[in-house]
């Protein structure tokens, strides 16, 4: 037995009224035959096609091989962490010595870095190690200079087709937002640069191409990009494999967020605020409000 009932209600200071839009009563039992087997026909229609659909998916998934990256308890996973900021520099020094030599960041300039992992004169110090092309100057010409705040990361390649004859015909992605783009985010990317192993028996890998269960198609072009010690870390942090794909990562996960800790410390301050406004709000409705909302003013002209 069930049964349904939809009221619309408007009401306001002046007057009050009352809509009965749709009441009806049904039950499946009172029902005619033929009402009761379509009823019957189209559930069992949806539900097979639930099923067959859930079947399909998940078919489709087996098909692919794809092996799905286990979640890692980054630091800054939580709804009220901050990003590491030490890491976050350790990111760059390991994008600009290893990831740098193919991979762009377009979208991020030296500027960004300011007051995140280095100082302004370690930025500029920085930016002045790269000699960008620039103008044209007075005479039509295009000129050199060193790099300045306001530049952006220089790319490795002049275009997309230089990128592709250097790699075999493969392009490197950009890395500015590579952690939104992949499903998984960092996750993906720790697992993918620490996941490079011999194939399977039975399963063979192209000449030039990598064995890699995390990449789509486990066949990826590009060589293994890190390992033990491949670089020194300023802060004399140990460069094991882990810990580098790990600083990266963080690295990547600012970049494609800078706004990361603003937007979990302006999240703080309102849930603050809304346990004072709340409360405050309640009180108004419950015991001011109401006594105004139902007070009854009658008019009665004089006699």
């Amino acid at each position: 037995m069930c049964s349904f009932q939809f009221f619309f209600v408007w009401c306001n200071n002046k007057q009050q009224l009352l809509f009965s839009v749709f009441i009806a009563n049904m039950s499946f039992a009172s029902l005619p035959r033929s009402k009761k087997v379509a009823l019957t026909t189209l559930g069992v229609v949806a539900a097979g096609g639930a099923g067959l659909a859930l079947m399909l998916h998940q078919s489709v998934k087996a098909s692919e091989l794809e092996l799905h990256p286990p979640h890692y308890p980054w630091s800054h996973a939580g709804p009220l962490s901050s990003l590491d900021h030490a890491s976050v520099r350790r990111g760059y020094q390991v994008y600009k010595q290893v990831c740098a030599a193919c991979h762009s960041m377009e979208y991020l300039a030296f500027r960004n870095l300011v007051g995140v992992s280095h100082t302004e004169a370690e930025i500029k110090a920085i930016a002045e190690e790269f000699e960008v092309v620039d103008g044209p100057d007075e005479s039509g010409e295009m000129f050199t200079r060193p790099g300045k705040l306001s530049d952006y990361f220089p790319k490795p390649y002049p275009n997309a087709e230089a990128a592709r004859a250097a790699n075999n015909g493969a392009l490197p992605p950009d890395l500015s937002y590579i952690v939104n783009a992949r499903h998984g985010g960092e996750d993906y990317v720790f697992s993918l640069l620490t996941g490079y192993c011999d194939p399977p028996a039975g399963v063979s890998v192209r000449e030039g191409l990598y064995y890699n269960p995390y990449f789509p198609g486990q066949a990826i072009a590009m060589a293994p990009p890190i390992y033990n010690e491949v670089l020194e870390f300023d802060d004399g942090t140990p460069a094991t494999m882990s810990q580098v794909a790990k600083d990266v990562c963080t690295f990547l996960r600012w970049a494609a967020e800078p706004e990361h800790d603003q937007r979990k410390r302006m999240g703080l301050k309102l849930l603050l605020g809304s346990a004072i406004l709340f409360p405050l709000i309640y009180y108004m409705k419950r015991h001011r409000w109401t006594v105004l909302k139902s007070r009854k003013i009658a008019y009665r002209p004089p006699k």
